[in-house]
């Protein structure tokens, strides 16, 4: 559900002088999250990708399977 009301700015908590941390909007945060989730995944896929294909027979796969359950 995308809110109507207008975005506010980050606001900026400062602690001794020195900033510890930021209040955002909450869609804001989640749109962030979402973004930082994405680029986990396609560092993953890339790590994928990188390694040597392997393939195992069907009954291999299975009986390893049914060892670990």
């Amino acid at each position: 559900m995308k809110s109507s009301a207008k975005k506010r700015k980050p606001e900026i908590i400062i602690r001794d002088g020195k900033p510890t941390a930021v209040i955002l909007d909450i869609e804001e945060y989640r749109e962030m999250l979402e973004h930082l989730e994405d680029v986990q995944d396609i560092k993953m896929l890339a790590k994928m990708r990188a390694r040597k294909l392997s393939f195992r027979k069907l009954g291999d796969f299975l009986e390893s399977r049914r060892k670990s359950v």
